[in-house]
């Protein structure tokens, strides 16, 4: 045998073995992030003390203690009913204004878009504030009112107000799902629909909506699980009136002890991640069949958008007010808010704006350094992540075995885990392992707490960039003589480097606009906004929430225009 071929045998085989210590690396380190944290909170729950207690024995008093309390179960029932109603508002109003975007002719479509997406990137929490800011006792629009005809008709702080407003800012999510499936079918049958004399509303009815029932199921399975998870709106608009969640169960519970619970937390946790894995497992059932209704035909054989006719304008308007009850309305209460006048009754709209709050937000060092570390988390900690999901997404995209397909599972695991708990689970990790312990005080634990909870969708965000890449590329490079790096270099590199840009931007809008996944992780050091902000609210600092909010907006605005700019596709 030739030298040469000898040596290039020698070169393959060393790369052959490196590439599957590569993957089981990954399997390894994937399994650990998945399932350790989960682990240790089953197994917390079924302790007696906290885990890193001496005396901590195995036992169920935890369970009966949490199941006796009648506030939970009171938070149990209020979830349920919440999570469901969010999905009878969402998914009717989502089908139909996916409908309308993606094959009609409404008027102004190409500009909705973006602003349908604002409650996708823009946290509940910040759109609750400024629900408080624009509708609350005191807010512009209440002020306003009441100063015209001596009341108000509303109660912002009543559980329908809540439930209508959960559901109004989930739209988008179920629009996201249906308007994906509308946009790929094939048009045919709305075309022998519309040639038979059918009007618009039976060519929906009928025709477009149900073959795409299967994303628009998959839409409404996710608006329950979000509706489940929900932190932010619940804390704010529902607290004033005793309305309790599992999460916020979940977040008061340490109140009522001098010791934080960790026991009867893991108990509450474990019954969430119960109740949201099967949610978990239906949506990628869910998801997979409603790709099997997607049109293979050029987009460009597509039928013209169908005609509304004289209901153009009035279905604009609709469009219109609900992106001012689910938009502008809670974002221009934030906005006044922040440039108003302390000690004011609401907010004067004539009244001369200040800069006070912002200015006492840059005197505060901790806040300041907030900003700092929220941008640090979404900058390098966004790069880091996505690195982080490429080399699992590598490994299942060119690992034909047996093991991709329980790589695809264990990703998902961790989504089982509201925000709230994964950040208690990362929390129960770090104390509970000394060698751990040093690294409590910095961004480290929230920035895995982050990249655990969003796994799932990092790695599909970098499969898909992935799928650009056929092997058989990579092999037509090897036959002219191209080495490994060079494919790399001059195949690989170029066709994902836009993909790879763009689920940077945005894990990177994901981890700025994330909060509840922190807020058991605040710390000095680890101040990052979201958390934040929850911690401001509950000390009545409302100079600081508003004018901390819009900073966060800020931010994720212009990560939105960054994105918009470099031609990165945030919608389906």
């Amino acid at each position: 045998m030739p030298a040469g071929q000898g040596c290039e045998r020698g070169w393959g085989n060393r790369v052959t073995i490196a590439s599957r210590y590569h993957r089981f690396a990954v399997i390894a380190v994937t399994a650990l992030a998945a399932l350790a944290p989960l682990s240790l909170m089953i197994y917390q729950s079924f302790l007696t003390e906290p885990v890193f207690t001496p005396g901590a024995r195995f036992g169920l008093e935890a369970y009966r203690s949490v199941l006796a309390d009648e506030d939970f179960a009171v938070a149990f029932g209020t979830t349920l009913l919440l999570g469901s109603c969010m999905v009878l508002i969402a998914v009717p109003l989502g089908s139909v204004l996916a409908f309308l975007m993606a094959r009609t002719d409404l008027p102004g479509r190409n500009w909705l878009e973006p602003l349908i997406l604002i409650p996708v990137f823009v946290s509940a929490l910040v759109l609750s504030f400024g629900y408080v800011f624009a509708l609350g006792p005191v807010g512009l629009l209440t002020t306003w009112l009441k100063s015209w005809t001596g009341f108000t008709p509303w109660n912002l702080y009543s559980f329908p107000f809540l439930v209508a407003l959960a559901g109004l800012i989930h739209v988008p999510y179920v629009y996201l799902c249906a308007a994906t499936a509308l946009r790929r079918l094939d048009s045919e049958l709305e075309e022998v629909a519309r040639a038979s004399g059918a009007p618009l509303w039976k060519v929906a009815l009928d025709v477009s909506l149900p073959i795409a029932t299967p994303a628009i199921f998959f839409g409404g399975v996710l608006v329950f699980f979000l509706g489940f998870e929900l932190f932010g709106l619940p804390l704010v608009l529902g607290e004033p009136q005793g309305v309790l969640v599992l999460t916020t169960y979940l977040y008061k519970l340490p109140g009522r002890m001098d010791v934080p619970p960790y026991q009867l937390m893991a108990v509450v946790a474990a019954i969430m991640i119960a109740i949201a894995l099967p949610l978990v497992l239906m949506q990628r059932i869910l998801l997979s069949e409603a790709q099997r209704y997607v049109s293979t035909r050029p987009r460009a054989t597509r039928a013209a958008p169908l005609k509304l006719g004289p209901w153009r304008w009035p279905a604009f308007l609709a469009v219109a007010l609900w992106l001012a009850a689910a938009v502008l309305v809670p974002l221009a209460g934030l906005t006044l808010r922040s440039f108003a006048a302390t000690g004011k009754e609401g907010i004067v709209l004539p009244g001369m704006p200040t800069l006070d709050h912002y200015r006492a937000l840059l005197d505060h060092p901790d806040l300041v350094g907030g900003m700092v570390n929220t941008l640090g988390i979404g900058l390098i900690g966004g790069a880091a992540a996505v690195a982080f999901y490429g080399a699992i997404a590598l490994a299942i995209h060119r690992w034909r075995s047996t093991w991709a397909p329980a790589m695809n599972f264990l990703v998902m695991v961790p989504r089982a885990m509201p925000g709230l708990v994964a950040g208690l689970a990362i929390l129960l990790v770090f104390v509970s392992f000394k060698p751990l312990a040093p690294l409590r005080e910095t961004l480290i634990p929230v920035w895995l707490a982050y990249a655990i909870v969003w796994l799932a969708y990092g790695v599909w965000l970098m499969s898909g960039t992935l799928l650009k890449v056929a092997p058989e590329l990579a092999d037509v490079a090897r036959t002219v003589g191209a080495n490994n790096a060079h494919v790399k270099r001059d195949v690989a590199l170029p066709l994902i480097r836009s993909g790879v840009l763009t689920s940077w931007l945005i894990i990177f809008l994901i981890f700025v606009r994330e909060y509840s996944t922190g807020v058991y992780l605040l710390g000095p050091g680890t101040q990052v906004i979201g958390p934040l902000l929850v911690s401001l609210w509950d000390k009545g600092a409302t100079d600081f929430v508003s004018a901390l909010a819009v900073v966060n907006v800020v931010m994720i605005g212009a990560g939105l225009f960054v994105a918009g700019g470099l031609g990165a596709r945030l919608h389906g």
